[in-house]
Order: structure tokens, then C-alpha cells, then sequence
């Protein structure tokens, strides 16, 4: 069975994290980055267009924020995933991440391949 390959929106304000965040799903094997957006406004438009299999999404955005983007793809995207992500620990943010529909949370601190690839395959995605 050949392996599919995972298509990646990411989305985050700061130009540093997303080139770092660039290069993780490169490393990454069987992902594939199709877009990225700086605020929340661009993304739900972006998914729309390219709809992805998983949007990275950073929670604090400027316009709408991460968690509105979040539920606004997951309404109109039901079989795109989205992983929250933020510099801020757990507790609430992953909470309220979750509530907007979001399958986990991942704290820029751990943005590496293996923790990518561990949160995709238990988001119950192929």
C-alpha cells in the first residue's frame, strides 16, 4: 500500500516560525506544504481553495484569530484536521483549541518531524 502524501496548510503571523515551520514539513516524510497564511482571514480562504489535509494553525492571529479560523474551516473542511499550535503552554489555549475543533494541540517548542508525524497519525487520518 502506497503511503499518501499529507497536505499541509500552515498558518502563522510570524515570518521566522513559518520558515522554521517550512522546513520541518520538509523534513518531514509524506508531507507536503500547499499554502501559508499570516492571519486568520487569509486561511479560511486559503483552505477553502486548496483544501488541505491538515492546517498547522497558530491560536494568536491578527483579524479573526486561530481558534474562529479553526472553526470556520472544520464547518465548511469537516475532513481537514487541524493542529493548533502556540508559544503559550497547554492548559487553556489546548482546551479552548479543542473546543473549536482542533484534534490536538502542539507548543512551538516542539515543532520537530517526529512529534508531527505522531500528532497526524493519532488525529485518526490515514
Amino acid at each position: 500500500m502506497t503511503a499518501r502524501t499529507v497536505r499541509v496548510l500552515l498558518v502563522d503571523d510570524q515570518e521566522s516560525f513559518r520558515s522554521a515551520a517550512r522546513l520541518v514539513i520538509q523534513m518531514t516524510e509524506g508531507f507536503e506544504l500547499v499554502g501559508e497564511a499570516a492571519t486568520g482571514e487569509e486561511a479560511t480562504d486559503l483552505a477553502a481553495s486548496v483544501a488541505p489535509d491538515l492546517v498547522l494553525m497558530d491560536i494568536n492571529l491578527p483579524g479573526i484569530d486561530g481558534l474562529e479560523a479553526t472553526r470556520r474551516i472544520r464547518r465548511h473542511l469537516p475532513v481537514t484536521r487541524v493542529i493548533a499550535i502556540s508559544t503559550y503552554g497547554a492548559s487553556e489555549y489546548e482546551t479552548r483549541a479543542l473546543e473549536a475543533g482542533a484534534v490536538a494541540f502542539l507548543p512551538k517548542s516542539d515543532f520537530v518531524p517526529e512529534e508531527l508525524m505522531r500528532l497526524w497519525e493519532g488525529s485518526g487520518r490515514d
